[in-house]
C-alpha cells in the first residue's frame, strides 16, 4: 500500500464539520484507514477520507499525521452513512465519526477466543404457513440483491423472532460474507434475543450495547471490520459499526420510542437503519406487533413490503381484554389495586399461574410532599419531583440523575409530615406482597435490574415459573416470552395519555397491547384487566376491542388535518442557557431569524414541560414543514441567519419523539 499524495485528509474523531489537511509523512495510508493527529494541544482519532498534491489553505503550516493504527480500514459506505447521518440530523461530521470509532483502537490484550460462526443448518423451530410464507418473501428480496425495507407486521406471539432468523438463516446458506445486524431497543431485550438466536444457530452472538466491558467494545469492533462476526445483536449505536458486508438489518419492536437517542447526537435508529440499508444495497426488516403509524403508512403507500402474521404461533389464543373501571370499582384507600384486579390475581394464583402488573413508573412514589405547608420537594436547579426510592431511602430526580437521602423533617417548615404521593412499581410489589403474603413477588425495573445479567436472570426466574407475580415497567412489555403467565393487570392505563405529546395517544395503545400480549402465549389461556378512570376514551375502547384499523384510521386522520407525521415533518429547536433573560431573547432571535418559505411553520417560542434543568433554562421551538419540502436546506439557512451569545446553546433536534 503506498500513499498516493502527500497531504491526507482526514475527519477527526471530534465535533468538527469537516475533513482537515495532514503531512501523510512516511507512514502507507489509504482511505479509511484510522489514524490518530494532533489536534490543538492533543491527540485526536480520525480516518483518512481522501488525498491532495497541494494544501486547501497554502497560508496554513499543515502538522503531520502522528500514527497510522493497525486497526482494520473504515469501509467507504459506513463513511457514506456517516456524512448522511450528519448531513440528516444536522450535527457535525466528526461528532458521528466518533460514535463509529468506539472500539477502534486496538486492544492492549487482544482475546483469543474468536466470535463464533453460526450455524444456519442447526434446526429451529418448524414455521406456520403464514411464517413460512413471510420468511420466503424476504429470502426472495435477499437473493434480489437489491435496496428494501418490509414490515414485519405480527400480533404478539405470533412467531415473529423466528420468522427473521429463518431469513437470517436463508443469507448466511447463500452468501458466507454476508453479515446482519439485529437492533433492539433495550439491553434487556438484547440479551433476550441474543439467547433465542443462541439456541437457533448453536452460537452466542456479540452483544453491542453501552455496558460492555472495553476490550469486549475493541474485540467485535475489530471483528466486525474484519468481517469476523457474521452476526451482531445490539442497542441503536451498533448501527455505527464497520460492518463490510452488511446484508440484513432487523429492527426488533420497530415502533418502540427508545430508538431516538434523545440527548446530544440525536438520531432515530429505526430511520438511520433504513438509511444505512439503502446505501448498503441492503434488506431492512422492520418488526413489531403494533407498528409505528409511520412505518404503517409507508406500507400502506408501497414503499415498504408488508408482511402479517396474524395468528399467534403453536396455537395459542389472542388474550382476553377487560377494562377496570376505577370509578365504579375503586381500590381502598391508601391501595392502587382494584378488587376485580385482586380477585384476578387470587384466581390465578390458585391455579399455579402467574401474573404480571405493569406500571411504567419506577420507584416507590412519584413526590413527596409536606401534609403540613404543602412543599413538594424537588431536584435542586429545577422543577422536577424527586421520587421515592424505598429500597435505597433515596429521592431521585430521573431526569438528571440528582440524589439525596430522604429527609425525615420538611426542609420548608421543619415539621415530620413528609408523606408519598402516587404509585410506582415499588409501591404496587409492596401492595401485592400484602395482599398475597405467600406469593413470591419480584420487580422489573431498570432501578432495580441495572446491568444486563440481573436482568437475564429475573427474566429466567420468570420464564422457570419461580415468580408469582412480577410488578414491572415497559422492560417486561415487549419481546419476552413467559409460559406459565396467564394474567396481566395493566394498574394505570391513563398515564400515557397525559401531557400534550402528540404520540401520546399511540405510544399508549402501543404499550397496553405489548403488556397484554405477555399473557396466554402457550397452552393456557391469557386474560389482561386494564385499570383505567375514562374507559370511554377512543383509545381505551379500540385498545379493548383490539381494533387497531380504527385507531390507525382516527389518528391519521387527525395528524392529517394538521399535517403533523406522517403528512409532514417536525423539528425541534431548544435553546437553553444559565441565564434566564438571555435564553428568552436568544429564543425570540431565532423567531425573529426563521427563513420565510412556504410550506414551513414555526410556532413559538413556549416554555417546555421542563422549564429548567439542572440550573440551565430552556425554551422551545417547533418547525413544522410540508412533505417534500428541504428541510435540511432550511435549517442551513437558518443556521447561517443569526448570532448568538457563546452562553447560549442551540440544538436542532430533527424528527422529535418527545417534548418536554
Amino acid at each position: 500500500m503506498t500513499t498516493p499524495a502527500p497531504i491526507a485528509t482526514v475527519l477527526l474523531a471530534r465535533p468538527v464539520p469537516q475533513a482537515y489537511d495532514y503531512l501523510a509523512g512516511d507512514a502507507d495510508l489509504a482511505v479509511g484507514q484510522v489514524v490518530r493527529a494532533p489536534f490543538g494541544n492533543s491527540q485526536a482519532l480520525g480516518v483518512v477520507t481522501g488525498f491532495r498534491d497541494r494544501p486547501e489553505n497554502p497560508d496554513v503550516r499543515l502538522k503531520a499525521i502522528t500514527e497510522a493504527l493497525t486497526t482494520p480500514a473504515v469501509p467507504n459506505r459506513t463513511l457514506d452513512f456517516v456524512r448522511w447521518l450528519a448531513w440528516y440530523n444536522q450535527h457535525p461530521e466528526g461528532a458521528v465519526l466518533k460514535m463509529a470509532l468506539r472500539g477502534a483502537e486496538p486492544a492492549k490484550r487482544p482475546r483469543k477466543t474468536p466470535i463464533p460462526e453460526p450455524n444456519p443448518d442447526h434446526p429451529g423451530r418448524t414455521l406456520n404457513p403464514s411464517q413460512h410464507s413471510a420468511a420466503a418473501s424476504l429470502g426472495q428480496a435477499l437473493d434480489d440483491h437489491m435496496f428494501s425495507t418490509w414490515l414485519l407486521d405480527g400480533v404478539t406471539g405470533s412467531g415473529k423472532t423466528e420468522t427473521y432468523f429463518a431469513a437470517i438463516a436463508h443469507l448466511l446458506r447463500r452468501d458466507p460474507t454476508a453479515q446482519v445486524l439485529v437492533l433492539t431497543p433495550e439491553i434487556a431485550l438484547s440479551g433476550d434475543v441474543g439467547a433465542r438466536f443462541a439456541d437457533r444457530f448453536a452460537a452466542e452472538p456479540p452483544l453491542w450495547h453501552a455496558d460492555i466491558a472495553e476490550g469486549r467494545r475493541k474485540q467485535i469492533w475489530q471483528a466486525v471490520a474484519r468481517n469476523q462476526a457474521r452476526c451482531v445483536i445490539g442497542a441503536r449505536s451498533a448501527l455505527f459499526l464497520p460492518f463490510q458486508n452488511l446484508r440484513l438489518i432487523i429492527v426488533d419492536e420497530e415502533h418502540d420510542s427508545s430508538y431516538k437517542q434523545e440527548e446530544g447526537l440525536t438520531y432515530h435508529a429505526r430511520d438511520m437503519a433504513v438509511a444505512r440499508a439503502h446505501i448498503e444495497q441492503a434488506v431492512c426488516v422492520l418488526a413489531s406487533a403494533t407498528p409505528s403509524l409511520e412505518s404503517q403508512w409507508n406500507a400502506a403507500a408501497s414503499k415498504y413490503g408488508h408482511l402479517r402474521l396474524g395468528e399467534r404461533a403453536g396455537g395459542a389464543q389472542k388474550p382476553d381484554l377487560q377494562l377496570v373501571d376505577m370509578r365504579a370499582t375503586p381500590p381502598d384507600n391508601g391501595t392502587f389495586l382494584a378488587p376485580p384486579l385482586r380477585q384476578a390475581i387470587a384466581e390465578t394464583l390458585a391455579k399455579g399461574e402467574q401474573s404480571l402488573l405493569f406500571l411504567n413508573r419506577r420507584g416507590y412514589a412519584p413526590l413527596t410532599l409536606c401534609r403540613t405547608c404543602g412543599h413538594r420537594l424537588t431536584a435542586p436547579g429545577g422543577e422536577n419531583y424527586l421520587v421515592e426510592h424505598k429500597h435505597t431511602g433515596r429521592l431521585v430526580c430521573h431526569l438528571t440523575g440528582f440524589s439525596m437521602r430522604k429527609p425525615k423533617a420538611c426542609p420548608e417548615c421543619g415539621e415530620e409530615t413528609l408523606v408519598s404521593v402516587g404509585p410506582g412499581v415499588e409501591r404496587i410489589a409492596e401492595e401485592a406482597q400484602e395482599t398475597f403474603p405467600d406469593a413470591r413477588v419480584e420487580i422489573l425495573s431498570s432501578d432495580l435490574s441495572d446491568t444486563p445479567k440481573v436482568v437475564a436472570a429475573r427474566l429466567k426466574a420468570m420464564e422457570a415459573g419461580e415468580i408469582d407475580i412480577l410488578v414491572a415497567t415497559q422492560m417486561a412489555a415487549k419481546g419476552h416470552n413467559f409460559p406459565n403467565l396467564t394474567l396481566v393487570g395493566v394498574v394505570d392505563a391513563d398515564l400515557g395519555l397525559r401531557g400534550a405529546d402528540l404520540r401520546a395517544a399511540e405510544r399508549t395503545f402501543q404499550v397496553v397491547n405489548q403488556v397484554a400480549g405477555r399473557a396466554g402465549r402457550a397452552e393456557k389461556p391469557g386474560r389482561a384487566l386494564i385499570q383505567t378512570y375514562d374507559p370511554d376514551n377512543t383509545t381505551m375502547q379500540t385498545v379493548i376491542r383490539q381494533d387497531r384499523e380504527a385507531f390507525v384510521r382516527a389518528e391519521l386522520n387527525e395528524r392529517q388535518a394538521l399535517g403533523l407525521p406522517p403528512f409532514g415533518r417536525l423539528v425541534a429547536v431548544v435553546v437553553s442557557g444559565k441565564t434566564l433573560g438571555q435564553v428568552e431573547a436568544a429564543a425570540e432571535t431565532l423567531a425573529r431569524t426563521a427563513p420565510q418559505a412556504a410550506g414551513f411553520d414555526l410556532y413559538g417560542p413556549a416554555e417546555p414541560v421542563h422549564g429548567r434543568i439542572r440550573g440551565v433554562w430552556r425554551r422551545r421551538l417547533l418547525l413544522r414543514a410540508d412533505l417534500g419540502k428541504d428541510v435540511q436546506g432550511y435549517l442551513k439557512a437558518w443556521r447561517q441567519s443569526y448570532r448568538l451569545p457563546r452562553s447560549v446553546t442551540v440544538q436542532f433536534d430533527v424528527d422529535p419523539q418527545s417534548f418536554f
